[in-house]
């Protein structure tokens, strides 16, 4: 297997994505890793039981399946370690609560997911974690809000909702000049586009409920750290006790292995349908990194491999209080385009963007935001579901 594990070194993604993460030859051959249910894990004596000696221990600490998902993360993000977790969320908020302390600061890029926000400004608050938000095209400026107790740097490129870029190298790199921990969502990019740790970064984020899984019926995180790091997260994951389930584990490693031509179709089609928006004259401006008009395209291609299906755009509306009436009409005239939260599956997705939790970041005020997931659905029929949207606007 030595000769198998060099030769995917140099593969293509798609060749790695189908063989990574599992042998099987290490089950009897059987392509697929078999589903390890596991609590109590035997130990064959005393000695044993009391040092630990083997590979399992107990249910939390892993089964043949969560490592098989682990390793496969392992040789997308060139980490040291991964732990799983059930929840994008606690992706984040893990880390979160493995490197940071009581009178600590930590600095959270202003275009951070919504939930993570909420986690800062409620549970960090109380206990006793100070945290400050920061424009996300800060860049290397960010080094002037560093204090003497900050310890953590969160960044997320690009940004929810707005999908501003991140120029993470130089971030990182101020963050380490002044000893923090640098952490990313990089759950829109997927390894396939942007390895964080390549760029600096030390432990990389990933709701794995999106594109890994694929399929919109699996909720699961996934943390990978770099070598200075790792210990100190799996650490922290044993001591709080969170661990991602077998089948759910099974169910994100099968997805990985089509995750290459998803994506690609994803891509494709978010392009196709961005650029025809911007044609539009219901559209006030798209917000896609990959689009050479988008203000910090620059960084997208310096830095990306490629761009995901999900992307914003503001909808041209000339008064303020007609925003939500304007948006509702949009959305409820969808038939293929399901409103609801999350993405990476197969069907298309809408809603309305909340943005007024932002403190640096504005949102635009050109009219209201309507985030768009796409699919996999034929683009004919997904621009003929937005035609419906844009007319249903022109009527109220």
């Amino acid at each position: 297997m030595k000769d198998k594990d060099t030769f995917l070194q140099n593969a293509g993604i798609n060749t790695r994505l189908s063989h990574i993460g599992y042998s099987p030859l290490d089950f009897h051959g059987f392509v697929n890793p078999p589903v390890v249910h596991a609590s109590t894990v035997l130990f064959p004596n005393a000695r044993v039981m009391e040092t630990h000696d083997q590979k399992y221990t107990y249910g939390t600490r892993g089964t043949p399946t969560t490592d098989a998902l682990c390793e496969a993360m392992d040789a997308l993000e060139g980490s040291a370690g991964t732990v799983i977790v059930p929840s994008g969320l606690a992706a984040v908020t893990v880390p979160f609560l493995a490197y940071l302390s009581a009178g600590d600061h930590a600095l959270i890029v202003d275009s951070v997911y919504g939930p993570t926000r909420f986690f800062c400004d409620t549970m960090l608050k109380r206990l006793g974690v100070e945290v400050d938000y920061y424009d996300p095209l800060a860049g290397a400026g960010i080094e002037q809000l560093f204090k003497p107790n900050t310890r953590l740097v969160h960044t997320e490129a690009p940004g929810s909702n707005t999908f501003e870029m991140q120029d993470i190298p130089a971030i990182s790199a101020a963050a380490h000049r002044h000893g923090c921990v640098v952490t990313m969502d990089n759950t829109w990019a997927t390894p396939l586009y942007f390895k964080p740790l390549d760029h600096g970064v030390d432990v990389s984020i990933h709701a794995v409920t999106k594109y890994p899984a694929g399929h919109s019926d699996i909720v699961m995180g996934t943390v990978s750290a770099n070598e200075t790091h790792w210990q100190r997260l799996l650490d922290a994951h044993g001591q709080l006790g969170i661990c991602g389930a077998p089948d759910d584990a099974y169910q994100v490693l099968r997805g990985l292995r089509t995750m290459g031509v998803r994506l690609e179709r994803h891509q494709e089609s978010a392009l196709e349908i961005a650029r025809w928006l911007e044609s539009r004259e219901e559209v006030a401006r798209v917000l896609h990194p990959a689009l050479p008009s988008f203000p910090s395209h620059e960084i997208w291609k310096r830095d990306f491999k490629g761009s995901s299906g999900i992307f914003s755009f503001v909808l041209a509306v000339d008064r303020a209080e007609k925003f939500k009436v304007k948006a509702h009409a949009f959305l409820d005239a969808l038939r293929i385009f399901g409103l609801g939260y999350s993405w990476g599956g197969f069907e298309s997705l809408a809603l309305q963007v909340n943005l007024n939790d932002r403190r640096v970041a504005k949102a635009p005020t050109e009219g209201p935001v309507i985030r768009l997931q796409i699919g996999l659905e034929d683009v004919a029929d997904i621009k003929a579901d937005i035609e419906k949207g844009f007319a249903a606007v022109k009527e109220v």
